[in-house]
């Protein structure tokens, strides 16, 4: 596990550097802008397809997707709590409501898993993201954000579900799977080439996405009930509802470390779009990422333990 972190830590790290040079002349947020568009529209729906196409799917599939959901939910609901409590403004209590909802389980819990786990991993991390949490987020999570923020949208949910790629790609991926219809090899070996770009590509965008201009004295007192929830509560949570569901193995493992990811980088979207607080969820993002470091290897010593 410590390999994986400083392999994982590096390739952040050069990302952070990447906001500070600006070689030339791109900047952290215009350069991440790049490598998560080509990431979101061409190497994920790959990778996904790859994965669930050919991947073990049953009755696990649906205790992840469970476990998923049942976190998400549960973690709004204590951000909203600690919102309230706190006496935040609504565009901070937006922002507290996504980041202690929704675990950064692609851009960071995709390579943890992968180099934990393997293909299973990467299975698991994407059962666990767009079975349950991508669908909640682009639902219950805008509806939230449109009710916290400072700008509406008429838009509907169906809607912005059809615009995520990866989420298409995995209803393509189960159905055919379902089917049982063999995927050819050359397309294995083009999706494959396109796959193995996401894994690096997610964690330099992740290290751009980082900014410690945003830790202040304010803004830390407020995030640390939404990185308690996350880093600690979260993966308690799903550990205990795993394993009443019966998940065991690397399918137990795999989703109690996606619930215990740091805060979602895609919420900083959310809250450009919707007049949340971005630059507290900014901070809050870099501070649980980094948080993070310390606190998975801790949950997968446990779990194997």
């Amino acid at each position: 596990m410590l390999d994986v972190l400083i392999g994982m830590a590096a390739l952040i790290g050069l990302g952070a550097f990447w906001r500070w040079w600006q070689p030339g002349g791109l900047d952290g947020d215009r350069t991440r802008g790049f490598l998560t568009a080509i990431v979101y529209y061409y190497l994920l729906p790959a990778l996904v397809l790859q994965v669930l196409w050919g991947g073990d799917l049953g009755l696990d599939s649906v205790r992840i997707a469970i476990v998923s959901a049942a976190c998400v939910l549960l973690g709004m609901t204590l951000g909203w709590l600690a919102g309230r409590l706190l006496r935040a403004p609504a565009a901070v209590v937006g922002a507290m409501v996504l980041a202690a909802g929704y675990p950064n389980a692609t851009y960071m819990g995709l390579p943890v898993l992968d180099a934990i786990l393997g293909p299973e991993g990467r299975s698991i991390a994407i059962q666990f993201d767009y079975f349950a949490a991508t669908p909640l987020l682009l639902t219950v999570g805008a509806i939230l954000a449109q009710h916290f923020g400072q700008t509406a949208s008429s838009e509907a949910a169906w809607r912005r579900l059809l615009r995520v790629p990866p989420l298409i790609a995995a209803v393509v991926a189960v159905g055919l799977n379902l089917v049982g219809m063999p995927m050819p090899s050359w397309l294995d070996h083009v999706l494959g080439l396109l796959a193995a770009g996401v894994v690096p590509l997610m964690l330099l965008a992740l290290g751009m996405s980082l900014s410690l201009s945003a830790v202040t004295a304010q803004t830390t007192l407020r995030a640390t009930p939404v990185i308690v929830i996350q880093l600690a509560l979260m993966p308690v949570f799903a550990l205990v509802l795993a394993d009443t569901l019966g998940l065991t193995g690397a399918e137990r493992i795999g989703t109690v470390l996606e619930a215990a990811m740091p805060a979602m980088v895609f919420g900083i979207i959310f809250c450009d779009r919707y007049g949340l607080d971005a630059k507290f969820y900014s901070m809050t993002v870099t501070v649980s990422t980094v948080l993070s470091l310390a606190t998975l290897p801790l949950w997968l010593t446990l779990l194997q333990g």
